[in-house]
């Protein structure tokens, strides 16, 4: 369990930060800019739910379930897996989770309609934070993907696949606040020329 007596320790006054290692990096190092892009997704998350929580009660209870999995997610790059004994198992997503996603992606896809456009960002409130927090997603997972290009870097495979479907998972979700898919804005290219 964490406890967080003292919330300023004057230890990242100096521009660095402790991973769960005990290695301290630079606060801009990409595996910090990860997780906070994880963190950030995961508040952008709690946004929309203020939007989803008296009128989807499903997908709000999926999304609840993201945002802890996107603390493990967090809590999984903040240790990353250097060959060292640590004293303790660390936290790492695993494939279950990803199953998890992957069937309530399903379930949420299955009355809807296929796209034959892009959808714009908008039309319910709750779509549109859905589709903020599904390109702070993907950003996350660009992220992951360049520190996982690092040779000098370890990113569990799993959580890039979670984050990856994070993003799909988003993108169905709000298909579905915005109607099962009838209030979506569809993109029509060459609109303004």
């Amino acid at each position: 369990m964490v406890k967080l007596n003292k919330i300023y320790t004057r230890t990242g006054d100096d521009g660095t930060t402790g991973l769960g290692t005990g290695a301290r990096r630079l606060k801009s190092d990409i595996r910090i800019d990860a997780y906070g892009t994880v963190d950030e997704a995961n508040a952008c998350i709690g946004m929309a739910r203020v939007h989803t929580a008296g009128s989807h009660p499903e997908i709000d209870a999926m999304l609840g379930r993201i945002q802890h999995d996107l603390f493990d997610l967090g809590a999984d790059l903040c240790v990353p897996d250097e060959g060292k004994p640590l004293g303790y198992d660390p936290l790492r997503i695993v494939a279950s989770q990803v199953a998890r996603l992957e069937a309530e992606i399903d379930l949420l896809n299955k009355d809807l309609q296929p796209l034959r456009s892009f959808v714009l960002s908008g039309g319910s409130p709750a779509a549109a934070a859905l589709h903020l927090a599904r390109t702070v997603a993907r950003r996350a997972e660009r992220i992951m993907v360049a520190l996982a290009q690092d040779p000098q870097e370890q990113v569990n495979p799993e959580g890039i696949k979670y984050i990856n479907r994070v993003s799909d998972f988003l993108f169905v979700a709000a298909r579905v606040v915005n109607d099962n898919g009838n209030a979506d804005v569809l993109w029509v290219p060459g609109k303004n020329r």
